[in-house]
């Protein structure tokens, strides 16, 4: 009878403390730790707590939330350079699985692909062709021009200013065109480079697919 009556105390009790709380609703307040490692307590949130982040605790002590401190300018800063790089990252890498669906369905294969990239390089070899016939036949108008005024300078006869500007004006022409054709050379090297890597990753593309579709092979 005593050990019931007991009981029954306890439960009254329990009872009773959860309807104070229940009536008095949850009660909160802030923790956080200093530069140092010291705990600190607050019924408010502080300009430190929000320097080196906090704790909502209620009060059966428990954590409910958690809030990370706030970040310098300099923090900010990068964390948007990040974000930034982040979402040009993301993007560039959609357009590029993007083009890598719209290759595979525009060539059903390697020899498909590898011919229509060899047909840009063609254009490219006919483009450097054309620039050296022109260079060739610049050049020797310019050798004609020195022919010439090499004539009068053996015959002890001066050269006419319109001679010498003449060959300055071709000497110009023939070093644009040189320049034009060591650029369109380099273009040419980077686009075999190119190329060469475009078929390696067609090759992979088609291998996955393949892989990904074994009935399709």
């Amino acid at each position: 009878m005593h050990r019931s009556f007991r009981l029954a105390l306890s439960l009254a009790l329990c009872a009773a403390t959860t309807l104070a709380f229940a009536q008095k609703g949850p009660s909160f307040r802030f923790k956080w730790k200093d530069g140092a490692g010291l705990a600190h307590y607050s019924d408010t949130l502080t300009t430190d707590a929000m320097k080196y982040g906090y704790e909502v605790v209620n009060d059966a002590g428990m954590v409910v939330q958690h809030v990370d401190r706030q970040l310098t300018p300099e923090e900010l800063a990068a964390a948007k350079r990040a974000a930034d790089a982040k979402a040009v990252q993301d993007t560039n890498a959609r357009a590029q699985r993007q083009a890598d669906v719209q290759m595979l369905a525009a060539y059903p294969d390697e020899a498909t692909f590898t011919q229509a990239k060899q047909a840009e390089m063609d254009s490219l070899d006919q483009t450097i062709h054309t620039t050296q016939g022109n260079l060739s036949s610049q050049e020797k108008a310019l050798t004609d021009l020195l022919q010439r005024a090499g004539d009068l300078e053996r015959a002890n006869q001066p050269v006419p200013k319109a001679l010498n500007d003449r060959i300055a004006e071709q000497r110009t022409m023939v070093s644009a065109i040189r320049s034009t054709l060591e650029r369109q050379q380099a273009n040419r090297a980077n686009a075999q480079l190119k190329m060469e890597g475009q078929v390696r990753h067609y090759r992979e593309l088609r291998k996955a697919q393949q892989e990904q579709n074994p009935a399709g092979q």
